[in-house]
């Protein structure tokens, strides 16, 4: 296996913790991976290796794409933010009052805080719901404004793993009148970060093929609280639709963010810096600050942890995303992540194409994170 790429001087561990990956057999064994960390607002660590497909005749490049699942819900966040940041929205306002239809069924109290921080009551469909219905963003947006929340909001929080997108994105066009990826490249654009939610026709030959974990774990439906059956099941996820034009194309803000490593850890890294980098403001500190402060400091029924929910980002009470647990950003389903830590300035984003079984805690990932800081200090 050739590891392409370079490393700051002092982080060649980190290389070798890459490498490693490779060496990996079973479940996490790495078919096509690459690291990209910040430091300071510099890019330190600059690695990539393997093949983008499962036929291992497409080598991963510098540049490739991959959909990252859930690591897309901090670029999610940080879209409200700047409606935030824009003075269009505030997170203590009712979700009502910039979307009028959703104060049905009970809702008009549920605020965007409350969204944002997986606390609204709506963690899954309780209306049947296939995949296909993710490509029509109005009925999806209509079927969630009817519903009536599953728990009273507030009180619980079980993670929202597909309707946050859907809940967040609606937020984000009645206040812009345009679309969440739309105004997400108003970021990424200007930041030069490869980081897409809605990937046109153009780039598809820069993806990597996502490949289904070999062993996915088996979770007993029936013996858990009905939040987490709607989360996990109505609609069950698909990992080979990901590998479709019509996926790359919707804009699934919980689900079908494409980025190379590079591209989150820029991202981040601006997160990371206080909000700006290289001159280009993501954030203000102000509102950097709102997004990133704990709203909800408790075990959430569906992840089975305390992910210290800010608006649209986890803490890392966990220690997967190296030692500080004000480390903040967001994990994929398979293993890719991307995070911020504002105390050390680092920001690492990692991608790959071979799903892991578990929805958090894939090995790859929390290994890459302990080598930098342990080569860092």
């Amino acid at each position: 296996m050739t590891i392409h790429g370079s490393v700051a001087p002092g982080l060649e561990p980190v290389r070798e913790a890459f490498a490693a990956n490779f060496e990996r057999t079973g479940d996490y064994a790495e078919v096509g991976a690459a690291l990209c960390v910040y430091r300071h607002g510099e890019k330190v660590v600059d690695l990539w290796g393997g093949h983008a497909d499962a036929a291992r005749a497409r080598p991963w490049q510098a540049d490739t794409l991959v959909n990252v699942w859930s690591s897309t819900k901090t670029a999610t966040a940080v879209a409200v933010a700047r409606c935030v940041d824009a003075g269009l929205i505030a997170y203590d306002q009712p979700v009502a009052e910039v979307w009028p239809e959703f104060a049905q069924a009970g809702k008009s109290a549920v605020t965007i805080a409350q969204v944002m921080s997986h606390q609204a009551g709506l963690p899954g469909f309780v209306e049947p719901t296939i995949l296909d219905d993710f490509y029509d963003w109005d009925l999806v947006a209509a079927r969630l404004a009817a519903q009536a929340p599953v728990f009273e909001p507030g009180t619980l929080n079980s993670y929202h793993a597909a309707t946050y997108g859907f809940l967040a994105g609606e937020i984000v066009r009645r206040a812009t009148g345009r679309t969440l990826g739309a105004v997400l490249r108003d970021v990424t654009g200007p930041l030069g970060a490869d980081l897409h939610i809605g990937l046109p026709a153009s780039e598809d030959d820069r993806v990597a093929e996502l490949l289904p974990a070999d062993h996915p774990a088996v979770v007993p439906l029936d013996q858990l609280p009905l939040p987490v059956r709607l989360g996990l099941s109505n609609p069950e996820q698909d990992p080979a639709r990901v590998n479709t034009r019509a996926w790359r194309a919707a804009e699934l803000p919980a689900l079908n963010g494409h980025a190379s490593a590079r591209g989150l850890a820029r991202f981040c890294a601006a997160l990371a810096e206080g909000g700006t980098l290289d001159g280009v403001e993501v954030l203000s500190p102000g509102v950097l600050a709102q997004m990133t402060a704990v709203a909800a400091d408790r075990d959430d029924l569906l992840l089975g942890f305390n992910p210290q929910w800010g608006m649209g980002v986890a803490h890392n009470l966990i220690g997967v995303y190296g030692p500080n647990p004000r480390t903040y950003g967001h994990s994929g389903w398979g293993g890719s992540y991307g995070c911020a830590d504002p105390n050390a300035r680092v920001a690492i984003g990692y991608v790959l194409n071979h799903m892991g079984p578990e929805l958090v805690g894939d090995p790859r990932g929390k290994g890459l994170a302990d080598a930098v800081y342990a080569a860092i200090g």
